[in-house]
């Protein structure tokens, strides 16, 4: 196989794998439907952006001299993902229509950007030509964006029919406390990882 095509399957799977933004787009879809959700998924392409290209470019940079810094980036992101399976729990149990407007392109920006996976992609999944070259970092960013596009969709899709009753074994009140639940189980595992 091909460094691209390589490439482009690492990011296939770090973008599936479940996760804060994922879960986020898929409430926003049982929440808003597919066409309104739908520009989510340009909040989250803003949000890995401007994060993957920080990291990378800060890390070619001054890998060695900080290392402290992403251990303290590590703990800013479970605490703001703790934060938002919180706030999800009470929204599923609050008496309000399921349309309301409750996940924003802040929230999920704020989420994408704070998402480690982001740092996953910066010093695993991109090649580190893309942090040094005007022209690998604009080839490996155009691979990504064609992937994520469709791939943040498909969990907003996943959330719509979830919320239109096609998939009728889970309630839009489960599918919400799940997704809450799925926030504090990645939380819980980004503070695991932060023990010795």
């Amino acid at each position: 196989m091909s460094n691209t095509l390589l490439f482009a399957l690492g990011v296939a799977i770090v973008l599936i794998t479940p996760g804060p933004t994922n879960t986020l787009l898929a409430a926003a879809g049982w929440q808003r439907g597919v066409r309104r959700a739908a520009p989510l998924a340009g909040a989250e392409l803003a949000g890995y952006v401007v994060s993957i290209s920080v990291w990378g470019g800060f890390l070619v940079h001054v890998e060695h001299s900080l290392s402290w810094l992403p251990l303290l980036v590590r703990i800013a992101s479970c605490l703001y993902v703790a934060y938002l399976a919180v706030r999800m729990w009470r929204t599923s149990l609050m008496v309000r229509a399921s349309s309301q407007a409750d996940i924003g392109p802040r929230t999920l920006f704020v989420a994408t950007l704070l998402n480690p996976k982001a740092l996953l992609f910066a010093g695993t999944v991109f090649p580190p030509a893309a942090f040094a070259q005007e022209a690998d970092y604009l080839a490996a960013m155009s691979v990504f964006s064609l992937l994520l596009l469709p791939i943040g969709l498909a969990w907003i899709a996943f959330g719509a029919a979830l919320g239109s009753g096609r998939l009728t074994w889970i309630s839009a009140k489960g599918m919400q406390r799940c997704a809450s639940l799925v926030l504090a189980a990645f939380s819980l595992s980004l503070a695991w990882s932060l023990l010795p």
